[in-house]
């Protein structure tokens, strides 16, 4: 009966056997010293775990590289780089790479007949500038010598034109014209309207042979050089009387007598009817 076991040692048998192996003596000691166990693998295990993770974080370092290359360039080169951008930045003008927009008329578009109509009075307002700027003597008028003229001698006039009145005064000189005692130029600035002042002396002849003076009120810039020929032409015909025909057939002597029409009541102006509205 000796090989038949008791409970109690069957049990014990079965938690030795469960327990495992027994540890090492150094091991043992070790903790019997007061020293706690070392989680870090052996020497061989970690070269071989360094090994077998090296090739999968190699390529993320390699990806990495490139842009820590990058980054990390010559301190020289961007300080160089940045002026001349700069500059070019400056030379640039701001906007001319924009296209231009075209605007349009605020006004209703034309038809062809308007347009041909402006074009036309624009022709003949040219056409009726170039004619009094190139208006020359008469042969008759040219041959025939100016009028010699004493010394103290003066020739008065008066010219009008729409509400302008201008009082001329003739007297020899050598072809100054003063009006309002300024200079024709600085008191007719526009050449359209110094021809036209000084046509009755250019046909006459006695464009260099007389001072004129002129005291001129009243109306626009236009009527008082209209003002101030046709006094220039009376005054004229009071030193040769035979200019009178000449004269006359340019019209200079003519008193023009279109004015301004004026406002009645109930019109917006003289014939401008206020706008209807139907509702």
């Amino acid at each position: 009966m000796d090989d038949e076991k008791t409970p109690d040692e069957t049990t014990e048998g079965s938690d030795a056997a469960a327990a495992g192996p027994v540890p090492d003596e150094d091991t043992s000691s070790s903790q019997a010293a007061g020293e706690a166990p070392s989680s870090a693998p052996p020497a061989g295990e970690a070269s071989e775990d360094a090994t077998a993770d090296a090739p999968a974080e190699q390529p993320e370092a390699s990806a990495e590289e490139p842009s820590s290359e990058q980054d990390e360039a010559p301190e020289g080169e961007p300080e160089a780089e940045e002026p001349v951008a700069e500059e070019k930045k400056k030379d640039v003008i701001p906007g001319a790479d924009l296209e231009p927009i075209l605007v349009e008329q605020d006004g209703p578009e034309l038809t062809a007949e308007e347009k041909a109509r402006l074009e036309a009075e624009e022709e003949e307002k040219a056409r009726r500038e170039a004619a009094l700027a190139s208006d020359e003597p008469d042969a008759e008028t040219a041959s025939r010598a100016p009028a010699k003229l004493e010394s103290g001698a003066r020739f008065l006039a008066t010219g009008k034109r729409k509400r302008s009145i201008a009082r001329v005064t003739l007297i020899p000189g050598d072809g100054k014209i003063e009006v309002n005692k300024r200079s024709l130029e600085e008191f007719f600035p526009r050449p359209l309207h110094q021809t036209i002042a000084r046509q009755p002396l250019t046909v006459s002849g006695y464009e260099g042979n007389v001072d004129v003076r002129v005291r001129v009120h009243g109306g626009g810039i236009s009527g008082q050089a209209g003002a101030v020929r046709h006094g220039i032409a009376r005054a004229l015909t009071e030193i040769d009387p035979e200019l009178r025909g000449d004269l006359k057939r340019r019209g200079f002597l003519t008193r023009d007598a279109r004015v301004k029409e004026r406002r009645k009541a109930g019109f917006k102006k003289a014939r401008k009817k206020p706008q209807f509205s139907k509702r």
